[in-house]
């Protein structure tokens, strides 16, 4: 169950219940918003929730290097969550500061982003960057390492562990921590782990098989 901070109550809530979920992005400015936004989209859809995002003043191909899928263009009345860089008293809110700094990578960039919990303030410097980057690089070498081994089903244990961190107020900074440690498993077999990555990377939206085939 997608449980999300309300500050109104000073709590992680669930969602409304119902089919559907329209999330609101009120102020796209800078890209860590729409990431956050896109996340909860994407995790939300994983839950099997049919989900309508709409924000206002975005530019469309920027955020497609960020692998944000496109929004809706205007406002969702009565939406059930918004996204913003201020609380609404009067609703479900998630407060995302904007993020400072840049880098020249839009997804070592949302990797950055992904690091820190969104309700945290980010700093994106050159060594947080660069960090990223590095990450990022292991992560799909492994991945494209993994290719070439016989195929095997998901793990389900690490692949529950991660969604059910999404899902409590989209703890993404331990969802991360948990491919850091399936890719370290010696127990896990390859297959496994690169069907896991897969699966994960649907939601997480990293590139990660950007390598598999390369020279």
């Amino acid at each position: 169950m997608l449980r999300l901070y309300d500050h109104r109550t000073g709590t992680a809530e669930a969602l409304p219940p119902g089919r559907g979920l329209r999330v609101q992005l009120l102020d796209g400015a800078g890209y860590r918003r729409p990431v956050v936004a896109d996340l909860l989209r994407r995790v939300a859809g994983r839950a099997g929730r049919q989900v309508r995002a709409a924000g206002t003043g975005l530019t469309a191909g920027d955020l497609d290097d960020y692998s944000v899928q496109p929004f809706e263009d205007g406002s969702l009345p009565d939406a059930d969550v918004y996204v913003s860089g201020a609380a609404d008293a009067d609703a479900l809110c998630l407060v995302v500061p904007q993020e400072t700094g840049a880098s020249p990578d839009p997804l070592a960039a949302r990797l950055a982003m992904l690091e820190v919990h969104y309700r945290e303030p980010l700093e994106l410097t050159a060594a947080r960057s660069s960090a990223a980057g590095e990450r990022l690089a292991a992560w799909r070498g492994m991945v494209a390492e993994w290719a070439t081994s016989p195929g095997r089903p998901i793990n389900r244990a690490y692949a529950s562990e991660a969604e059910a961190a999404l899902a409590d107020d989209l703890d993404s900074p331990a969802a991360l921590a948990v491919l850091d440690r399936l890719a370290a498993d010696p127990d896990v077999p390859p297959g496994a782990k690169l069907e896991t990555f897969i699966h994960l990377d649907l939601v997480l939206a990293l590139g990660l098989v950007s390598a598999i085939g390369g020279a």
